[in-house]
């Protein structure tokens, strides 16, 4: 991967508050949580004819989402965190095109990232991966990661309403590997590389624009770990870097080009999760682990590190998976 970065030059931000060209499919009034004032979503656009939609606080949506704008059609990276969500977005795309959604891509199961996915109709192809499919039919988006931040984020806007009448529906294509999607002259690479945040992470890739979708399997900061696979993360991770791209979108937080950021969560999933086998082998129980464990040494990287101490939802995962090696062996 060729190391080198960019500013992200020319970048426009568009508060989503035209009306929409083309009527939605539907009625996003009927709804539950559509009952919030001003736009939902935010549109920054990255290069031509694609966007970050990102959430204003208006209504809660979760993760954001990347907009891909074809010669034809629009592929939408993610659904966000309920069907009124997934909605939203679809209205406010009448502010930055008039061309009809036809693909939808679920980086993976998590919540807010897949929950909105029962908004389409079926002539819209939503693709994930063969682990997303079998989370999202197994209700495995509403398993313990949804019952930990249902609790913490009730107080966001309509987050609650917005889970009335909520159906985690499967991605309607699904991949193994790879797939290549080519929309007029662009070419769409859609690719799994191994575990890392979940069993079924999918970046998209597009070599044309050098620019690198990647969900929560690279942010900006520390990712959240409670479904992860922290050793295989780290080989999913250098993976991405036989890949060309300047600028990574992610699932979270604004667009970047500092690609030494691969590095950062590398060497901090490394030393995470030796330092947790340490506690386990010492005895210490996840919630003493939680406590102690100290990553102070990456805080150069990761300035939120201001002391002692990880998420207790990571080290709970690494101790489930520790136990998974020791009963194996």
């Amino acid at each position: 991967m060729k190391m080198k970065t960019r500013l992200l030059t020319g970048i426009l931000v568009l508060i989503a508050c035209q009306p929409p060209t083309a009527e939605p499919d539907f009625d996003m009034s009927a709804l539950p949580g559509s009952d919030f004032e001003g736009p939902a979503f935010e549109f920054e656009l990255i290069v031509e004819g694609i966007y970050q939609a990102r959430g204003t606080g208006n209504v809660a949506v979760g993760s954001n989402a990347a907009i891909i704008i074809n010669e034809e059609d629009v592929l939408l990276v993610d659904s966000h965190i309920s069907p009124v969500a997934a909605a939203a977005l679809i209205e406010e795309l009448g502010s930055i095109t008039d061309k009809p959604v036809k693909y939808v891509v679920n980086t993976h199961f998590h919540f807010d990232h897949a929950h909105g996915n029962q908004i389409y109709p079926d002539d819209i192809e939503v693709i994930g991966h063969e682990f997303t499919r079998e989370m999202l039919t197994n209700e495995g988006s509403t398993g313990r990661t949804y019952a930990y931040f249902l609790e913490r984020m009730a107080g966001q806007a309509g987050f609650l309403d917005g889970q009335e009448g909520l159906s985690p529906t499967p991605p309607n294509t699904t991949l193994s590997e790879r797939m290549t999607l080519f929309r007029g002259d662009r070419e769409i690479r859609l690719l799994f590389f191994g575990r890392g945040h979940t069993g079924g992470d999918i970046v998209v890739h597009l070599p044309e624009e050098r620019l690198l979708i990647t969900g929560d399997l690279l942010l900006p900061g520390i990712p959240f770990m409670g479904d992860g696979f922290p050793s295989d993360w780290v080989g999913t991770l250098e993976e991405l870097k036989t890949l060309d791209f300047d600028i990574v979108v992610p699932g979270h937080g604004a667009p970047f080009s500092d690609l030494a950021k691969i590095d950062h969560l590398q060497s901090y999933l490394t030393d995470l999760w030796n330092r947790t086998s340490d506690a386990y082998s010492q005895g210490l129980t996840a919630e003493q682990a939680a406590e102690q464990v100290d990553l102070t040494d990456h805080s150069s990287d990761y300035p939120s590190l201001r002391g002692p101490g990880a998420p207790l939802p990571a080290i709970q995962r690494m101790y489930e998976l520790l136990a998974n090696q020791e009963s194996n062996q």
